[in-house]
Order: C-alpha cells, then sequence, then structure tokens
C-alpha cells in the first residue's frame, strides 16, 4: 500500500537546526509568498554545539518554523560531529525524500568549513538520486513509499564566500526572515549573556555580517538584498521570457 505523501514543491535540509534560516530563509519566505509549500529537514539536533542543548535547539527550530510558516519541519537525529556516510543514514535522507516529494531541494554547499556541513551535502545530493530508484525499497509506518527524484538540487552558501550561480532578489523577505533566525536565541549574541564562550555565530559581528553579504549579492542584481545560490547541474531553459523577462 502506498505511503500517504506530504508534497511541497522545496524541502530544505540543514545539517543543523538554524543552517536553513541563516543561508536560504528569505528565499523560502519568497517561495511561500508564491503560494507554494516548503519544508525543512534538519539531519541532526546540533547537540555537539557549544551552547545550547538539545532540547533547546529542537524548540527553537519549532519556534523558527512557527515563524517562517513551513508546512512541516522534522529532525532526523543522525549525530551532530557523527554524520557518517553509511546506508542507514542515506536511508533516512530517501525517506524524507519520498515522504514529501519536492521538486527543489536546498542543502549545504559541498565546500564549506563545517565537516558536517560538507558531509550532508553528499548525503543529500546521493539521496536525492537513490530516492528515484525503483529497486531501493523503503517505508514508514509499514507502507511503502513510491520512488521520487527532486528536479532541481540547489546549494545554498554558508560560510565560504562562494561565487553564486544565481542571486535571489529577497528584498521583500529578508527583513522578516530575521525573526526565524531570532528565534534560535541560544545561539546568538546577546548582551546579557557576554560571559558565555565565544562561537563563530555568537560574535557581535555575526549577524550584521550575514546583512551585509546580503547586500552585496543585491548590489549585484540591482536589488536591496539577495541570496546566492549553486546549481549541481546544468539549468535548463524551456521558457526563455520567464526567464529573462522584459522591463514592466
Amino acid at each position: 500500500m502506498p505511503l500517504q505523501t506530504e508534497k511541497v514543491y522545496a524541502l530544505a535540509f540543514g545539517a543543523h537546526p538554524d543552517d536553513v534560516e541563516l543561508a536560504c530563509g528569505a528565499t523560502l519566505l519568497k517561495i511561500i509568498d508564491e503560494g507554494h509549500n516548503v519544508a525543512v529537514c534538519d539531519l541532526t539536533a546540533g547537540e555537539m554545539g557549544t551552547l545550547g542543548t538539545p532540547e533547546t535547539r529542537r524548540q527553537e527550530a519549532l519556534l523558527a518554523a512557527s515563524h517562517m510558516g513551513y508546512t512541516s519541519r522534522e529532525m532526523l537525529h543522525l549525530g551532530d560531529s557523527e554524520l557518517l556516510y553509511n546506508q542507514e543514514n542515506l536511508n533516512e535522507i530517501i525517506r524524507i525524500v519520498r515522504k514529501y516529494r519536492p521538486e527543489t531541494v536546498f542543502c549545504n554547499p559541498p565546500d564549506e568549513r563545517h565537516p558536517d556541513h560538507m558531509k550532508a551535502s553528499r548525503l543529500v545530493y546521493d539521496a536525492c538520486f537513490y530516492a528515484g530508484l525503483r529497486k531501493i525499497e523503503t517505508a514508514l509506518e509499514d507502507e511503502i513509499q513510491l520512488p521520487h527524484r527532486p528536479r532541481h538540487l540547489i546549494y545554498y552558501i554558508q560560510f565560504k564566500q562562494l561565487q553564486p550561480d544565481f542571486i535571489v532578489d529577497v528584498s521583500s523577505t529578508f527583513d522578516r526572515s530575521r525573526s526565524g533566525i531570532e528565534a534560535f536565541g541560544s545561539q546568538f549574541h546577546r548582551e546579557e549573556n557576554s560571559d558565555q564562550p565565544v562561537t563563530m555565530i555568537n560574535r557581535k559581528e555575526f549577524l550584521p555580517g550575514l546583512e551585509a553579504r546580503a547586500r552585496s549579492f543585491g548590489e549585484q542584481i540591482g536589488a536591496m538584498y539577495g541570496e546566492g545560490f549553486l546549481l549541481s547541474g546544468m539549468l535548463g531553459v524551456d521558457n526563455f521570457s520567464a526567464m529573462f523577462p522584459p522591463r514592466t
């Protein structure tokens, strides 16, 4: 008996809670504004992070989902700092892909500062391919899942200043996307918590730096704010004027 799916247009994977919001939250909001459903899947609970606890981060992830308006958010608990490339982890991600049957998948980039980000990128890339193979069987609640391969796999940009293949104008959603980031309060700078250990992302400069990057990407396309992305393959154009619209 086929499994009842929860089809979405876009499914965003992150190695840790907050990866998605920090890198492509404004684009996900834009997709939602355009009338499409978005789901998010965190591969780990971020339990090895210096700040916060697994329970805190789970609650923050749910709060962010509420602020952002996602259709659903799941956490797979594949092991922070132990995100291994093995069949068990691949199957978990394949099940998520087949459950939500997205047209587009977003995930961590293959070249990154954090090893978990690179491992997540490989796992998601491979799982998206294998999810389309009929002879690979997966099930949820004893119901067989049907094969499904997303049409588009897109990498968001995180720590490294990678050259994007395309930039999304997020001027209309960037300010609202901050509520998704701010939901992860344990991870970012707070004056009242100045005695906490300093991490890469709880420095005072981190969030202003994100805005500076968004402004830089926006400047490249003549917009206030932008988010940059890398393509995992060639982009085919079947509607030229939709891809390159005339001025209005």
